[in-house]
């Protein structure tokens, strides 16, 4: 190591070590029957400021910029689609995987979220929103679209622990509202 990388390695304007934060697991305590056997979850699609690592945080005046350090511990798009698949197979006891479909034959219904917003609010509030749509794939023609606007609260001054708590709580009440309303 050269004596600059050495003596630069050593100051503090460089940040510290990045933290990361995983999504702790929700898990729900009922059963909802559903009209399928089988489902797929494909990946779910978010806003662009969710789609990266950093942890993004709403002031009060609606910017949003990055908490310093603080980062999601995995893929947001990828973590999102497996908390919907877990918390979709618990409620529906169905088989529930995300795409590509593993199994023969093909599932019985494909879900697809795409979400407008995904964001922890310094007003107190974590905010996720966008639709839903259902494809049955078994000839039943039970195919809907859906809108969901879902709040978690939120602590204004909540630290990265809390705020993935909240969007924890937040897919698992997604996936209540597909299990009841989409795949019913």
């Amino acid at each position: 190591m050269t004596p600059l990388l050495v003596a630069l390695s050593g100051c503090s304007f460089l940040g510290g070590p990045d933290q990361l934060y995983a999504v702790p697991q929700v898990t729900p305590s009922e059963q909802i029957p559903i009209a399928f056997s089988s489902v797929e979850v494909r990946d779910v699609s978010l806003p662009s400021y969710a789609n990266y690592e950093e942890i993004y945080v709403e002031a009060v005046d609606g910017t949003l910029a990055a908490e310093d350090g603080l980062l999601w511990a995995d893929d947001p798009a990828r973590s999102v689609s497996l908390e919907l698949v877990r918390a979709l197979s618990a409620l529906t006891g169905v088989i529930v995987a995300g795409e590509p479909w593993p199994f023969d034959p093909y599932p019985a219904a494909r879900v697809e979220v795409r979400v407008e917003e995904m964001i922890a609010s310094r007003s107190g509030e974590f905010r996720l929103s966008g639709q839903y749509f259902i494809a049955a794939l078994d000839g039943s023609g039970g195919d809907s679209a859906e809108l969901f606007s879902i709040t978690s609260p939120l602590a204004a001054d909540a630290g990265a622990a809390a705020i993935a708590a909240a969007r924890g709580a937040a897919v698992a009440e997604l996936a209540r509202q597909i299990a009841r309303g989409g795949l019913s």
